[in-house]
């Protein structure tokens, strides 16, 4: 159970955050920098489920699951998986959470016509949010894939998994918004030439 009594602590002062195994790391540090960017692209959702929350019912609430997934998995970077026991079993993305995504991608792309041209980030304000908070999970992804590559750095695959699939929801879930794809901005290779 989270408790927060006290919103400042001052124990970051000093340019360092705690970790959930108490570990202290620099607030520059790639673990901090992932899942400070999967948070970023949490805040971009919500920003984005304010035009979905009324008009499209079912998708506002696989964004909401989505935005709990994305804390989770913040949760899941935020203790690294180094085989001390802490007392408590930390949170992680299982295959499930994963597995949810595909099928909610599955959903909603039933509905859209295959694309013959690369979409630009417009029409609808909802499908111009939902592809900015695709563009910051993508790089919450990059992020996240680096610190992978790091031996001594242990990340969850499923995490991986979770926000690889999480910027491809997001980009069919801007096409689905612009009216099924029908308003979808086409790009126009060489348009202003």
């Amino acid at each position: 159970m989270v408790i927060l009594n006290k919103i400042y602590t001052k124990t970051g002062d000093n340019g360092t955050t705690a970790l959930g195994n108490g570990e202290r790391r620099a607030k520059y540090d790639l673990r901090v920098a992932a899942y400070g960017t999967v948070d970023e692209a949490n805040a971009a959702i919500g920003i984005a489920r304010l035009h979905t929350k009324n008009a499209y019912g079912d998708l506002d609430q696989m964004l909401n699951r989505i935005q709990n997934d994305c804390f989770d998995l913040g949760a899941d970077l935020a203790t690294p998986d180094t085989g001390e026991d802490l007392g408590y079993e930390p949170l992680r993305i299982i295959e499930s959470q994963v597995q949810r995504l595909e099928r909610d991608i599955d959903t909603l792309n039933a509905d859209l016509e295959p694309l013959r041209s690369f979409v630009l980030p417009a029409g609808s304000a909802a499908s111009a949010h939902l592809h900015l908070a695709r563009t910051i999970a993508r790089r919450a992804e990059r992020v996240m894939v680096e610190l992978a590559a790091d031996e001594a750095e242990p990340v969850n695959p499923y995490g991986i998994q979770f926000l690889n699939r999480l910027s491809d929801f997001l980009f069919v879930a801007a096409r689905w918004v612009n009216d099924k794809g029908q308003a979808d901005v086409l790009w126009v290779p060489g348009k202003n030439r």
